[in-house]
């Protein structure tokens, strides 16, 4: 039971599986509402400018009517005048055909936004499946987009039976009036039955569009199962980022291993902590921890430091202090200069010593290690030479 529930879609949309919908061209979108503002921007172009689209196209109709004698002798005549006529024609009703494009686009994106999707235009051979064109056929989309239609049909029969029924009188008198007069009132009243009409498809616009938006949303609901999921693709798979950090722990084990032999001593607790310190002459600055650990990693870097030969120091209060409070590849603190130079000393000292050109220096007795930098807050009077 678990499981099932796992896999209903009860979940709503991620903002990554919006995103990658609307990459595909799953956006929300409202045919009513386009040709809802289709019509209306149609008919009310046609109202305000029907008063110039007659008188223009009254004087191409009489310039087609009218017989040029010269057409008898001259072909192009006939043409020059039918190109001119057909051009003022065009010219007319450009300025609607611009205004039925751009409500067109506006419409488009009103509610997904503006969107060019490669994928959208790819095909699908599923579509082609004649099984599910049957489904679709018989789905609850398709039962929804004829009830639609079938309530559209409707409501814009009723509305028109009613607007041609209240002006059926001043409709009849148009044809006992003048032609002129007839073609105006006749266009005027066209128009106004045709903008009632458009607006009563207000009805199905303010149904139709919160539908979309609501359908939009509920198709691309997700399953528990689809949000672990996703969670696990953006975040990584707990395994794989698991490995990763041991793959970068032990790549920057195998770094700090390296650089112990060419450290200048170990400073030791002397078998919980080992810490290696190097100072870079002519660089500056003050000795840096190069390398350091606990436990196994802490007997590594003894074993490595012995077998290059690196000096190493059972110091415990320092080790523990340079241990919890430098990180790798850093300076050491100003309150532990006063402990770590005394080391130094002591190992440039043991070089020379080697070298023959010195004497056995003494192990550094009482170092200055402050307590509040030892975890354990205990002082050692003394450090011991282990190697």
């Amino acid at each position: 039971m678990a499981e099932d529930s796992d896999l209903e879609k009860t979940e709503p949309a991620s903002p990554r599986r919006l995103d990658k919908a609307r990459e595909e061209g799953q956006v929300a979108r409202s045919r009513e509402l386009g040709t809802f503002l289709a019509i209306v921007a149609g008919v009310g172009g046609l109202w305000y400018s029907g008063g110039h689209m007659y008188q223009t196209l009254n004087g191409v109709l009489r310039g087609g009517l009218w017989f040029d004698p010269r057409i008898v002798s001259d072909t192009h005549v006939m043409l020059e005048t039918a190109v001119n006529s057909a051009g003022r024609a065009l010219l007319l009703v450009l300025p609607i055909f611009g205004l039925l494009m751009v409500v067109g686009i506006f419409s488009s994106v009103a509610l997904g936004g503006f969107l060019i999707s490669a994928k959208a235009l790819e095909p699908k051979f599923e579509r082609m499946s004649p099984l599910k064109g049957i489904k679709r056929m018989f789905g609850a989309q398709t039962l929804i987009e004829l009830i639609k239609t079938l309530s559209k049909a409707v409501l814009i029969g009723v509305v028109g039976v009613m607007v041609i029924w209240n002006y059926r009188g001043e409709m009849l008198s148009l044809s006992q009036a003048a032609p002129t007069e007839a073609l105006s009132r006749g266009l005027e009243l066209v128009a106004l039955c045709c903008m009632l009409i458009a607006a009563s498809l207000v009805i199905i616009v303010l149904i139709d569009v919160p539908w979309q938006l609501w359908n939009h949303h509920k198709q691309l609901r997700m399953s528990l199962q689809d949000v672990k999921q996703e969670n696990k693709e953006s975040d990584g798979d707990p395994y794989i980022k698991s490995r990763m950090r041991q793959q970068q722990r032990a790549m920057a084990r195998r770094r700090m291993m390296s650089a112990v032999p060419e450290a200048d001593v170990i400073v030791t607790n002397p078998t919980h902590y080992a810490v290696a310190l190097k100072y870079h002459e002519g660089r500056g600055g003050a000795p840096t921890v190069v390398a350091k650990g606990a436990d196994l990693i802490a007997k590594q870097i003894r074993t490595l430091a012995a077998e290059h030969r690196v000096p190493t120091l059972e110091a415990p209060p320092l080790a523990r202090a340079l241990y919890h409070n430098v990180d790798l590849d850093h300076e050491i603190p100003a309150e532990l200069y006063s402990a770590v130079a005394e080391v130094l000393a002591w190992v440039f000292q043991l070089r020379s010593w080697h070298e023959g050109t010195g004497t056995l220096p003494t192990l550094p007795q009482h170092l200055a290690v402050p307590r509040a930098l030892d975890p354990e807050g205990q002082a050692h009077p003394s450090a011991r030479h282990a190697s």
